[in-house]
């Protein structure tokens, strides 16, 4: 038994983890979505867009909210580019998604957005205990894959990664398959190889499932959706990540 448990152990080759909230903390509720969008607004501003802020939101609101109702059949994710390109469409601009300003807005929001962000008190411990054990990597819901990279190299994380994969980098978004599909290729591996590990049911449990990997659920608050979902395995905290791998990687296929 304890051979058969050791190849079955040898089968998992790598970890893909979610970033916010599960690597990454965002904080104080999510309130950084106003200020950012002020940061936004006031880089905006600085090119020459002679809009208020009032005004502004409200354009923002209902192109991100008509972006996301064409996506929801594909799961596509466009760059945050396009919210604030066709925002300043809607107000009469015609900046293009590739226009100086548009990035700079969105690299403000980005600036403004990390403040509200911080490393996991165990991330760091845990990263490096499993890098070199397994293939790391991430795979992130998120508009704006700079400000991934950004957070990663603000921590001194990025070398302990093989692969990160962010949804707006890719136009697909978790649980679509082909992002998982994607960090997969990269990274080499096959799914039946892979352990997902992240806080949401859908994104990080239900869509890893799906094509295979094995899940950890990390519970840092109530889902109803757990009751209809299967992870591998559930924990508390990242700290108790390492132990649950290693109970995650014996277990029957």
């Amino acid at each position: 038994m304890r051979m058969h448990a050791e190849i079955k152990a040898m089968t998992v080759r790598a970890v893909l983890f979610d970033m916010f909230d599960t690597l990454m903390m965002i904080e104080k509720d999510h309130m950084f979505y106003n200020p950012s969008l002020r940061s936004a607004h006031r880089s905006l501003v600085n090119h020459d867009v002679d809009v208020g802020f009032s005004e502004f939101r409200q354009a923002y609101v209902k192109a991100r909210d008509a972006i996301y109702a064409a996506a929801e059949a594909t799961l596509d994710e466009p760059h945050f580019n396009v919210r604030i390109a066709h925002t300043l469409c809607s107000l009469g601009y015609k900046y293009t998604v590739d226009s100086p300003a548009v990035a700079s807005a969105t690299l403000a929001f980005c600036e403004e957005f990390m403040k509200y962000v911080r490393i996991d008190d165990y991330a760091k411990i845990v990263l490096h205990e499993l890098h070199g054990r397994y293939k790391l990597g991430i795979v992130s819901n998120f508009a704006i894959p700079e400000c991934v990279h950004s957070l990663l190299k603000r921590h001194g994380l990025t070398s302990l990664f093989d692969v990160v994969v962010v949804s707006g980098a890719v136009n697909k978004r978790k649980p679509s398959p082909e992002i998982y599909a994607k960090a997969l290729e990269l990274m080499g591996v096959k799914a039946s190889e892979t352990v997902f590990v992240g806080d949401t049911v859908d994104a990080d449990v239900a869509g890893p499932t799906k094509v295979g990997m094995k899940t950890v659920f990390i519970e840092r608050r109530f889902q109803k959706e757990i009751e209809q979902s299967s992870p591998t395995e559930t924990i508390k905290s990242l700290g108790e990540l390492p132990v649950a791998l290693k109970r995650c990687l014996t277990k029957a296929e």
